[in-house]
């Protein structure tokens, strides 16, 4: 897909941070965007003020049937998965169940639906589908509860869909990205950084400024749009991304 302009494409969860970015930047690139998430009234105002064409779809990207309905409103060529329930912040023995296991009833949930519906539909050959994980599915997280296996779940996901698309040469990609850092100016990322500072007795700034150049929701939203053209991990199942560009797994 080196071309985006005049091309349809789906964003699932599109109300805020990467999601935001990555709708705003791909209708700034001449795409046809849909935006689906639960919050009707900012993502409309979302869509509304994107700078090119962009629709609103306000629903609940858990579900089977939104995602099938998305599918076929968008009829996409790039899908991107960016939704993400915000972890609760705590050790271990501070977890509920329920709060531990959020982060999959939600972004693994919507992931699993997308995947499924990107290879049984199919999607047509040439198209992308990118999940947005993270860098803990690499290293951990231990006061975020099961996030960090969520994501790495995630990231299987894109390599178990792939394989699938690969032998029946459906010609779909699917690639997880990994932002290897948190990603500043969005509330998960706020969250982290205040829980892990505090853990390590800092301040807050301290503890961001380990990961050298900030990686913003835009930054995510470009390396999006270099893998949707091809720029990036042509045969590549997961990519990072850091505030200095995109590196391979």
């Amino acid at each position: 897909m080196e071309e985006l302009k005049g091309r349809s494409a789906l964003v699932v969860g599109a109300s805020s941070g990467i999601g935001r970015a990555t709708l705003v930047a791909l209708a700034a690139n001449g795409m046809r965007v849909l935006g689906v998430a639960r919050s009707a009234d900012r993502l409309e105002r979302i869509a509304r003020e994107a700078p090119g064409e962009a629709r609103a779809m306000a629903a609940d990207a858990t579900r089977a049937d939104t995602i099938a309905d998305a599918m076929e409103r968008a009829d996409p060529d790039l899908v991107v998965i960016t939704l993400g329930a915000r972890p609760r912040m705590a050790s271990l023995d501070e977890q509920t169940w329920e709060s531990f296991s959020e982060v999959w009833n939600s972004d693994v949930h919507a992931t699993f639906h997308v995947c499924q519906a990107a290879l049984r539909r199919p999607l047509r050959a040439g198209s992308t589908v990118v999940i947005v994980s993270s860098g803990a599915a690499i290293g951990g997280s231990p006061l975020s509860g099961g996030y960090a296996g969520a994501k790495r779940m995630q990231w299987l996901l894109a390599g178990y869909a792939q394989g699938i698309s690969d032998r029946r040469r459906l010609g779909v990609r699917f690639v997880a990205l990994l932002p290897k850092q948190l990603i500043v100016g969005t509330t998960t990322g706020e969250a982290a950084a205040a829980a892990y500072a505090a853990q390590a007795g800092i301040t807050e700034a301290a503890f961001m400024e380990r990961f050298g150049t900030p990686l913003a929701p835009e930054g995510v939203a470009d390396a999006i749009i270099r893998i949707a053209r091809g720029q990036a991990g042509r045969d590549a199942t997961a990519l990072a991304v850091t505030g200095s560009g995109i590196e391979a797994l």
